[in-house]
């Protein structure tokens, strides 16, 4: 099947970037994940000083939240992250790439702030994702509103 979004990495007059795609568009359900956070199934902190450690458990409970919905990070349109500091966002990303796995990228956005909901966390993660609609999924069709997965501006995507 072929996806139901397309990626713009460099809208023309902006340059492009590594790190996310500057637009990206589609159809289907609305998901919204709250803030997520380096909390495991009990509710203890994951990696408390550590980014990588925290960033890993973020992406890990997106995946859960994603998959509650019925939804995959080939899905996510737009993630927000929220560090204590920029130099974590690093640590981000390298969590980020390994649930992305070479699949274009979504919007995003990064915010330094000052404190987050407990003062061990470091990192917190917000997503926004469409997932295609129970009827497309099982035809395993597009239709013209579904425009295949693609990259403008930039390499197509082997999805």
């Amino acid at each position: 099947m072929t996806s139901h979004l397309t990626h713009v990495p460099a809208p023309d007059g902006i340059a492009a970037s590594p790190q996310y795609s500057h637009v990206v568009w589609g159809t289907g359900r609305f998901v919204a994940i709250s803030g997520q956070c380096a909390f495991d199934a009990s509710g203890a902190v994951v990696g408390e000083g550590d980014a990588v450690a925290q960033a890993r458990q973020v992406f890990a409970n997106l995946d859960r939240c994603l998959a509650a919905a019925g939804a995959g990070f080939q899905d996510v349109v737009k993630l927000t992250y929220f560090v204590t500091d920029v130099a974590h966002l690093p640590a981000v990303r390298e969590a980020r790439d390994a649930h992305f796995a070479g699949a274009p990228l979504p919007a995003s956005s990064a915010v330094q702030v000052s404190a987050l909901v407990r003062p061990e966390l470091l990192v917190e993660i917000e997503a926004f994702a469409l997932v295609p609609t129970r009827a497309e999924e099982e035809s395993g069709t597009t239709d013209v509103s579904r425009p295949r997965l693609r990259s403008v501006g930039g390499a197509e995507s082997a999805q």
